[in-house]
């Protein structure tokens, strides 16, 4: 049992991947891949938790807060970098785990990855509700509040009722984009670069026009006193990049699309680093002049860019450009996330870890079409009922411990599979490796009790399913795999 249970996959060929049927389409280069990456990064974190982070936990010190969840985002996506050369197919950190670290552990990850990319959809299309009915009301339109906010809010550590009904225009996105994803890789790709395009020219411009007009006073105290713990001072600076470390997740989801690179072992390791870098300066500008064009008490809004601009009557030219500019910058996150889950339940079924149903391509889209349905249902009912705080928190947690796993794994293949070629290495890895780890770990800890308490209820769901299923069905232990579980290259 305990052997079945830690036992490593071997085969991540393409040829592997044939067995199943028609396989997914590969058109993606490097920079498509590079603007999956950012499609993915910029969004909510930069037109919504930045506002939040600042006001709620760092105050102008957002910025170390953005700088230290940049640092452990940066040792991840090294070691992410050496792994896609490695094992270059859809699974990401489920696959990279599933080869060093045993099938109960890639179980784990690639369930908490519903976590990060399921969840962290269904917090972008809240947040996308804001920027929406801030430009209705822009244009004299009025929705009552009953159908814009979620009938549960996370106030004090707890879960209340607010009386609303749902958020329809959350949903109404999610559905929207699902069908797009529906239809194919190649058109939610194209759309995906063009919507990047947008929204990072239209950051740039809020910058640019914006800093003009900051006032330095503004910055004082930059680290506020500390009030409560997590409420500012240093504890609140961690607090933030715990926070904020939900805006970087989503370089992972170059690695998802593995499989429609036309050369993974290339592309995966550029889109990936890149599309870090460009975000990371992105959002630290941003924040930069957030915080200098208002007090920081006053961005915890559900559009705190708005609520930046409309303080300065000169930047009210700009306000239109952000409304349509943050509404498409936040549907390129829900398109690149609803994107790539599918694909990690369709690796998992390939495996034998879920029912056969979660591996059929569309004979014509070459799509996952029922993991894509399954996909924006589930994200559009979240979004539906559960604020934005709480989605955030959850998916940044489940990212977390899926980053630790791909750290730790890239060290132990140094170790037990040296003789592997690796087309990208990651430097210092005896550091760069323990370093991912640790930094992960310590973002971890700043989460609240409430938060721990409903990731363990997930994670008893997960194993649930896998000793119910999953480990039943596992083609690892099938009879008719012939060979006993080894580590990759073996």
């Amino acid at each position: 049992m305990l052997k079945q249970l830690f036992a490593r996959k071997t085969d991540f060929s393409d040829a592997d991947d044939a067995k199943h049927g028609p396989t997914l389409r590969r058109t993606l280069g490097p920079w498509g891949i590079t603007a999956l990456g950012i499609g993915a990064v910029i969004g909510t974190g930069i037109f919504v938790v930045t506002g939040q982070a600042a006001a709620e936990h760092a105050g102008p010190a957002v910025l170390i807060s953005f700088i230290l969840a940049a640092i452990c985002s940066g040792f991840t996506a090294l070691c992410y970098a050496e792994f896609a050369t490695l094992i270059p197919i859809s699974g990401s950190s489920y696959s990279y785990a599933y080869a060093t670290l045993g099938e109960l552990v890639a179980w784990f990850i690639g369930w908490n990855m519903v976590l990060e990319y399921g969840i962290s959809a269904s917090a972008v299309a809240a947040s996308w509700t804001g920027y929406f009915t801030s430009l209705l009301d822009h244009m004299g339109i009025h929705l009552p509040k009953a159908l814009t906010e979620a009938p549960l809010a996370f106030t004090d550590g707890h879960l209340v009722t607010t009386g609303h009904l749902m958020n329809l225009p959350a949903v109404a996105i999610v559905l929207a984009l699902t069908w797009l994803c529906y239809v194919g890789i190649r058109e939610s790709a194209g759309l995906n670069v063009l919507m990047v395009g947008l929204k990072v020219g239209l950051i740039i411009i809020v910058v640019v026009a914006g800093y003009r007009y900051i006032d330095p006073a503004n910055w004082h105290p930059f680290i506020p006193a500390n009030e409560a713990p997590g409420k500012y001072g240093w504890s609140g600076i961690m607090r933030g990049a715990a926070m904020v470390f939900f805006a970087y997740i989503g370089f992972e989801a170059t690695s998802t699309a593995a499989q429609e690179c036309k050369n993974p072992q290339r592309d995966l390791p550029f889109g990936t680093l890149v599309s870090l870098v460009i975000c990371t300066v992105l959002y630290l500008a941003m924040a930069a002049v957030l915080t200098g064009l208002i007090s920081y008490t006053e961005l915890g809004t559900s559009e705190p860019v708005v609520t930046a601009i409309k303080n300065h009557p000169q930047l009210g030219w700009l306000r239109l450009i952000v409304e349509i500019g943050a509404m498409i910058g936040l549907s390129s996150v829900i398109l690149v996330m609803i994107i790539a889950q599918p694909r990690i339940f369709m690796i998992m079924a390939r495996d034998g870890l879920l029912p056969p149903v979660f591996n059929r391509i569309h004979p014509k889209h070459r799509t996952p079409h029922i993991n894509t349905v399954i996909t924006g249902i589930g994200i559009a009912i979240l979004a539906a009922v559960f604020p934005l705080d709480l989605l955030a928190d959850l998916t940044s947690m489940g990212t977390l411990i899926a980053f630790v796993a791909v750290c730790a794994g890239v060290l132990i293949l140094r170790y037990t599979a040296p003789q592997l070629h690796r087309g990208f290495r990651v430097p210092w890895a005896w550091f760069i490796c323990p370093a991912g780890v640790l930094s992960c770990l310590a973002l971890l800890g700043a989460m609240s009790w409430f938060n721990w308490l409903l990731m363990i209820i997930w994670t008893v769901v997960g194993l649930g399913i896998y000793f119910g299923y999953g480990i039943r069905h596992s083609r690892l232990h099938a009879p008719a795999a012939g060979q006993e579980p080894g580590i990759v290259g073996e």
